[in-house]
């Protein structure tokens, strides 16, 4: 029963944290959702800091399972694609992370540290997919531009979800497609026009 609240307490939080923004849900308010007793929530997290470590251990263990370059062979466009739906559902799923990171990152050092961790398997797994498709004959890039762009790629993925909220994007997993598409548009002009084709047709075909 315990661990059935608890379990609740998290995926009310995320719910609430990505509807309302992390800043405006108080431990308060996830109690209230809940119909619980302040102190039935703080039996099971200490603080509203606590929830969220909790929130990102999961969102972590998600990213690391999208994260995962195919084995025993090379990969190829369609590798890419279904790595960026993976990461990008993810950042989806844990959207009040990178709407207030700033703000979350520079309260906790420790999740701060944990962030900056993924972002280093995050970059290591874009350069090895990359250097793959360079391996296969797929793109024609030296290791400086694979590096640049790995780089831009996680710039544009980290912070997309704000730039498009700026810019007064309503539907968010309409952003999250465009995202994609983007990301592919940075690895695009590297590719053997054959591939650019088989992107254009795959860009086309996710945008419907």
């Amino acid at each position: 029963m315990a661990r059935q609240t608890r379990q609740r307490i998290l995926d009310t939080s995320l719910a609430m944290f990505n509807e309302q923004g992390e800043p405006n849900v108080t431990t308060n308010h996830i109690a209230d959702e809940l119909e619980i007793s302040p102190g039935n929530l703080y039996y099971h997290f200490r603080n509203k800091d606590d929830i969220i470590e909790q929130l990102f251990q999961r969102y972590e263990e998600r990213m690391d399972s999208a994260l995962v370059a195919p084995e025993g062979r090379l990969p190829n466009l369609e590798d890419i694609w279904l790595q960026l739906h993976l990461v990008f559902e993810c950042i989806w799923e844990y959207r009040f992370l990178y709407r207030d990171l700033v703000d979350i990152l520079s309260r906790n050092r420790h999740l701060r540290m944990r962030f900056a961790r993924i972002l280093k398997r995050a970059a290591a797994n874009a350069t090895g997919v990359m250097r793959g498709l360079v391996q296969a004959g797929v793109m024609r890039a030296s290791a400086a531009e694979i590096e640049g762009t790995a780089t831009n790629i996680l710039v544009l993925a980290t912070f997309w979800l704000n730039y498009a909220s700026v810019r007064g994007d309503k539907d968010e997993q309409e952003a999250i497609r465009l995202g994609i598409v983007q990301v592919m548009m940075l690895v695009a002009p590297f590719m053997r026009d054959e591939e650019r084709m088989h992107l254009n047709t795959l860009t086309k075909a996710y945008l419907r």
